[in-house]
């Protein structure tokens, strides 16, 4: 059996777009997975506000990964879309056309990382000069690599080897 045709690439001005509508959902489950998770990071039940402790955070933090590495590695995998995806008629494939695996998708969803981890290293560098706001725009580096790279690929593609293409 082939492999489907290969589909043409996404423009970026589209893959922008699905990025702003992904960023919503993003947030929304983000959100909810936080208040799910509300009583076990809870310092205490006194009714005030007060900042969880730096294992409830990791706890969290740890939490809202695999959450969304579940969201993304289903969603991305064996033809399926998010929403935003199918919105802006956009699809996750190999260079061939073929669909991704959910291995592969597993490896984009944690290469997504590289940015923010970036950020966080260069916050931590800078903060001491007085100089960490400064790091804020490297969480959107995976997504800036596109207008460096010599085929418009975001960089946790190029590193998956995976492409975002038009669909009809």
């Amino acid at each position: 059996m082939s492999a489907p045709p290969a589909l043409p690439p996404a423009g970026l001005g589209r893959r922008f777009a699905a990025l702003v509508y992904e960023l919503l959902l993003v947030t929304a489950i983000v959100l909810v997975t936080g208040f799910a998770a509300l009583p076990l990071v809870s310092p205490g039940a006194s009714g005030a506000l007060a900042m969880p402790g730096p294992a409830q955070r990791v706890i969290l933090f740890c939490l809202e990964f695999a959450v969304l590495a579940g969201y993304f590695t289903w969603s991305w995998s064996r033809g399926r879309r998010t929403l935003p995806m199918k919105t802006w008629r956009l699809g996750l494939a190999l260079p061939d056309g073929a669909p991704v695996s959910v291995r592969t998708a597993l490896a984009r969803y944690l290469a997504t990382w590289i940015g923010p981890a970036l950020a966080v290293g260069a916050y931590a560098a800078l903060r001491p000069a007085g100089l960490g706001a400064h790091a804020a725009w490297l969480v959107a580096f995976n997504f800036l690599w596109a207008f460096v790279d010599p085929g418009r690929q975001f960089l946790h593609d190029r590193i998956a080897g995976t492409r975002l293409v038009q669909r009809v």
